[in-house]
Formats: structure tokens, C-alpha cells, sequence
């Protein structure tokens, strides 16, 4: 594999330099070794340079790291459509001109644009003030990112634009309402080619996404714009979602072909999909280990004489906070990025090229163990532009660079892109804009040092508040995961489109029983042992205490659980709320699928709702909860 590099390196590596440099520490060691009859090999160049030229007809290729000659397909020769016509006045040195020997090839990625069709919120950090504060800029809104595609797509033809999962789902209410349509009808009008399935992909399970790749009206919900749904122009890629013994719910891999030489997609999701997606989203399938899947199929792509191997895939890392958009420092070995992201990539097979990377909605761009690994943040803020020089005579990649590009806002919009956005906002304002309750302050999702946040409080409350009543559940408690929240909610009143876009995934509240010991258990599970933390957010009148310096496991003290005050009994039963993502086991807190006699209830975004509406008015907001119902012990 050639030494990976990225665009924003100001040291640029000359392959001619390396390819001189490789031959002649390779003849040392075969001076040394006494001949060149060693088969074990890397790529097709360590063939080359150990056993010399192929058979004719034939090509190397490194093979389960052994050195094997394939036939090779060759041209007819020249049918001699330009006999007769005098040279153009080259000099003729006696060989023939055999034209450019590599081929440019430019890859544009992007990933969990979770369906942000309108501008985003957020700002993209782009260096720091003379005084030493942050310059930020405003990037992303669809109609902007698709002429910066364009703009990239127009510097050349050979041009692939991929995307790294969770293209759909968690999205705000211009394309959640329609499940999603928009978005790909959005994509078909920019030209992705393809996407690597994530896990919010998943969210209306499987069915529904294979809806999205063929078309056709939402079985319960028809074509909600009046004029039908074409399905995707892109592929969906899923290597690693079984669906059966060697078959896969998308395929597994696309390869495209620029100038006779061809490069290989892989795309897949992160392993542990379904601890993030309901039971039902994921009911029928197996997630398969990233770093096996991958490392099985190089030698199927290798038989078919490709060299150059990219992987789309829906798993990330974490870099330094603060970090600008090409940067790749972290928390890791040497210190670079860390997260699940590094293990992967030091995983694959050396045959891999390049990683198109996604899912913590972070910007990076790095070179882990010689493959560059890139990630475009979210909501279609960035574009990474990968550049690659493919070798005519062997297939592979000589040299690779990426560049994170910033979708700013200082370009053209593209008109059907913005007739697209602008159908669908005219279709959904009237709901958007409908008022449904005022709030006193800015309820956020940003937690204290305990976990609490007034958005998670106030959405639990309105979970318990649901669910409550005897024939609706009984509930005495109900948890929110801070996963489920997307947006704050703004001081003042608040709307429709607000709400749904906080709570963008349409669950329905479960009320089940537990005991008061698998209440404890719930509590201590929110520290896990790998060391990540995930704290719950519970509805008033429940209370407990924990321990930060205790071991995990043991961090809560059981006589500080109390539901309106008094302690809650191990050995008693207790009516729990949660979404039905929770309740199903969703993010790890297993317990919950645990519970029984369990009762399905209302819309989260519609409890959401009637709680605005019955505890606000434009007079009287709702006032912010106080963050007091976890406490931390020494």
C-alpha cells in the first residue's frame, strides 16, 4: 500500500521517489536472501518486485499474503481508425506514446446528515482570534451543500460522492414527517452514488428502509406530498447486515471503474446497531463484525483484479475539543484520535486504501496505520474531498489525500434543490407553526455535572404525566435517555415543529413493572465497566444518591431511591416509563426489556404536547425544574 497523505500535509511525497526507494531496499534483501523466489507479499508490488514480471497474459496478485499469477483480459488490438494520419509533429523517439500512466479519481464523503435540509444550528470552527477566542462560521442547509458538490463534482469527471450512514432518521420535521422522502428525493437531485447503511437507518426498520431504496408510498401513511415517491437513484450498501447465510439485506459492495482501472466500495454500519435501534427495527437481521467482514471479502475483490479498496462505514472516532476540521488530534496512541474508529482501522487488511468514517458527528482527518480515515462532522456542514492516483499498469492507490471542506453559505444556491426544500416547507408550516405551549426559559439538552438537564426533566415528567392514569399505565416513575433529545427547546412559545424536532423519532412510551431491585440495577448500569457513563433522566418525585468514587456497580446508595419521598422496597413492584426504545433494551440498559406486564401508550412528542398544553400558557410559561433529583456523594 502507498503512503497514505493528507491533503492539508504541506510535505508532499513523490511516488517516483518511494517506487526507486522500495526497489532498492528490495533488492538488498533479495541480495541477502539470495534470490528472489520469496512469495509472501502484502500487495501485487511485492510480487512484482520479488518474483519480476508475469507470465504474459497474466497479471500478480498477492493472494492470502502468497504471490499467485491471474490471466488478464487483453484488448484487441487497434482497429487502425487513425491509419494514415500523420503524427501531430512529436518527435518520434522509436516507442510508442503510451499516454498517462495513473488516473485521478476523487471520492466527495459525507455522513449523518440525519435529514437537514434547512440550515443547521451549529458553527463550524475555522481557527482562533488574535485575541484568543474562536472564529466560527456558518455552514450546511442542502441547497448550499449540493453546489458545493457540484462545484467539487465539475473539477473531475472521475468523481464518486459517498456517505457514511445515517443519511435518514433523527431528522427534523421537514423530512421526518415525510418519512424522510425528502432527503432522498433531496440526494437523487445531488447525485450521491452511494451510502453505507447506519443505525438510525434502522429506526422504522427494515422493511421501510428497503422502501427507501425502491420506491413507492408509506403503507399506512400514503405519499404524503400528493405526487408518489421514487425510491432512491443511490445505493444503499450493507456488508455486514445479514440477513441469512451469505446473503446481506443490501449488497455488499460497489465497484466502479475510471479509465480501465477499478476501486472497490464497502459499505457497512457499526456492529453494535441493535443495542442503539429498537427490537423491531432490527428483528430478522444479523450486524457482523466490521473488521471480518471487511478483511473476508479483499481476497473475493483481489480475484477480480481490483487493487484499490475503499470502506464507507458508519463507526467514529473522537478528537480534541477544539480541534479544526483537518486535524486529527486526540486522546490516542501518539496523540491522535481515539474511539471505535482506530481499532478498525488498525484492523483491516493493508489492501484497504482508504475509510470514509461516521456516527460520532465529529471532523477528522488522519492517517491510522498508513489508510487515511476521514469524517465530515454532520447535517451536511462539511464535505470531505478525497483525492486518489490509481496506477493504470497495477489498480492501486499511489497516493491519497483528503481535505475537509467547509459548506459555507457564501454560494449559489441550486435551483432544484431549493424548489425540492421549498415544496416541502410550504407542505408542513401550517403544522409546524402551530403553538403548543410557552416555556419561561431555554429548556436544554446540556446536562450538569450530574447528568440533569431541564429538557430531559421536563420530557420525563410529561413521559410520567402519559402514562399516570390506572388504564394508562399506572406509571410511578418515568426515565428519558439524553439520546433521544436533538434540539433545546427556545424561551417563549413554543411550536410543533420545535417539539418534534427535540424528540424527532416518533416512539411510543411503554409502562412495565420492575422491582425495586432491578430499579438499582437500572441505576448502577448507567456506568458501564468499558468506563463510558450514560446517566437517565428521571420524572419528578423521584430521588437517589450516588457515589462517583465508588466502584462500578456499587455507586448508589439504595436508601436514597425514593419515589415521592419514601424509600423504594427491593422486593416490591413499581410501574416504570420509558420510550419504547428503552424499554426494548436500548442503550444497554437491559433490565428494562426485562419488565413485565407491559402496556404501550402515547406519542413522546405528543405527551410532549398535552403536558405544554396543560402546565403553560402565554401568561403563566412553564418554569424551567430545578436539577435536584440526583445528588452526588462524596
Amino acid at each position: 500500500m502507498p503512503q497514505a497523505i493528507p491533503r492539508s500535509s504541506l510535505l508532499e511525497a513523490r511516488p517516483s521517489v518511494f517506487l526507486l526507494a522500495g526497489a532498492f531496499v528490495t533488492g538488498m534483501f533479495l541480495f541477502a536472501q539470495g534470490g528472489c523466489g520469496r512469495d509472501e507479499c502484502q500487495d501485487a508490488t511485492d510480487c512484482r518486485e520479488y518474483k519480476g514480471p508475469p507470465a504474459s497474459n497474466t497479471e500478480w496478485v498477492c493472494e492470502d499474503n502468497r504471490c499467485e499469477q491471474h490471466s488478464v483480459q487483453v484488448p484487441p488490438p487497434d482497429s487502425g481508425t487513425d491509419a494514415g494520419t500523420p503524427d501531430a509533429g512529436r518527435p518520434d523517439s522509436g516507442t510508442p506514446d503510451s499516454g498517462p500512466t495513473t488516473v485521478s479519481v476523487q471520492v466527495l464523503a459525507f455522513n449523518d446528515f440525519h435529514g437537514q435540509l434547512e440550515e443547521p444550528a451549529g458553527q463550524i470552527l475555522t481557527g482562533v482570534a488574535p485575541d484568543g477566542g474562536a472564529v466560527r462560521v456558518k455552514a450546511g442547509g442542502v441547497t448550499y451543500f449540493a453546489r458545493h458538490i457540484a462545484d467539487l463534482r465539475a473539477a473531475n469527471p472521475n468523481t464518486v460522492v459517498v456517505a457514511a450512514g445515517d443519511l435518514i432518521g433523527a431528522s427534523p420535521l421537514l423530512s421526518g414527517l415525510f418519512h424522510d422522502e425528502p432527503t432522498v428525493e433531496a440526494m437523487n437531485l445531488i447525485g450521491l452514488d452511494l451510502v453505507a447503511v447506519g443505525n438510525h437507518e434502522f429506526d422504522e426498520g427494515s422493511t421501510e428502509l428497503l422502501r427507501m431504496q425502491s420506491g413507492g408510498c408509506h403503507p399506512v401513511d400514503g405519499c404524503l406530498d400528493g405526487d408518489g415517491f421514487p425510491g432512491a437513484t443511490f445505493k444503499f450498501l450493507a456488508a455486514n447486515v445479514a440477513t441469512g447465510v451469505d446473503r446481506t439485506l443490501f449488497p455488499r459492495y460497489d465497484v466502479r471503474e475510471f479509465e480501465g482501472v477499478k476501486v472497490a466500495f464497502i459499505g457497512m454500519t457499526l456492529e453494535a446497531t441493535p443495542e442503539s435501534v429498537i427490537p423491531t427495527g432490527v428483528a430478522g437481521l444479523t450486524f457482523k463484525d466490521e473488521v471480518q467482514t471487511v478483511n473476508a471479502l479483499v481476497p473475493e475483490l483481489r480475484r477480480q483484479g481490483i487493487e484499490a479498496i475503499i470502506v464507507v462505514v458508519h463507526q467514529g472516532g473522537i478528537p480534541t475539543s477544539g480541534s479544526l476540521v483537518n486535524d486529527c488530534k486526540g486522546a490516542g496512541a501518539d496523540g491522535l484520535i481515539s474511539g471505535a474508529i482506530v481499532g478498525v482501522a488498525k484492523g483491516l487488511n493493508d489492501a484497504v486504501d482508504v475509510i470514509v468514517s461516521g456516527h460520532t458527528h465529529q471532523a477528522y482527518n488522519c492517517v491510522i496505520d498508513g489508510k487515511v480515515v476521514t469524517s465530515a462532522s454532520s447535517m451536511g456542514q462539511l464535505v470531505t474531498d478525497i483525492d486518489l492516483t490509481l496506477s493504470k499498469a497495477t489498480g492501486d492507490v499511489v497516493e491519497a489525500r483528503a481535505n475537509n471542506v467547509i459548506v459555507t453559505r457564501d454560494v449559489q444556491e441550486v435551483g432544484a434543490v431549493k424548489e425540492l426544500v421549498t415544496k416541502y416547507q410550504e407542505l408542513v408550516t401550517p403544522r409546524a407553526n402551530r403553538v403548543i405551549g410557552w416555556v419561561s426559559q431555554t429548556l436544554r439538552t446540556q446536562s450538569d455535572s450530574v447528568g440533569q438537564s431541564t429538557l430531559g426533566l421536563v420530557i420525563a415528567d410529561s413521559h410520567l404525566e402519559a402514562t399516570k392514569p390506572a388504564n394508562l399505565g399506572g406509571a410511578q416513575v418515568a426515565f428519558m435517555n439524553p439520546g433521544g433529545m436533538r434540539a433545546d427547546i427556545a424561551q417563549g412559545e413554543v411550536t410543533y415543529g420545535e417539539a418534534f424536532t427535540t424528540q424527532p423519532f416518533g416512539n411510543s412510551l411503554v409502562t412495565l413493572t420492575l422491582t425495586g431491585a432491578q430499579i438499582e440495577q437500572l441505576l448502577e448500569w448507567q456506568w458501564r465497566p468499558s468506563g463510558a457513563t450514560l446517566m437517565l433522566l428521571p420524572s419528578a418525585g423521584f430521588t437517589y444518591a450516588f457515589s462517583a468514587s465508588a466502584p462500578v456497580g456499587s455507586r448508589v446508595d439504595p436508601a436514597s431511591i425514593r419515589i415521592n419521598g419514601v424509600t423504594v422496597d427491593p422486593a416490591a413492584n413499581y410501574r416504570v416509563t420509558a420510550n419504547n426504545y428503552l424499554a426494548s433494551g436500548g442503550d444497554g440498559f437491559q433490565v428494562l426489556a426485562e419488565g413485565t406486564n407491559r402496556l404501550g401508550g402515547a406519542v413522546d412528542s405528543d405527551a410532549l404536547e398535552a403536558y405544554l398544553k396543560a402546565h403553560s400558557t402565554q401568561a403563566s410559561p412553564l418554569p424551567a425544574p430545578a436539577l435536584n433529583r440526583i445528588t452526588l456523594l462524596p
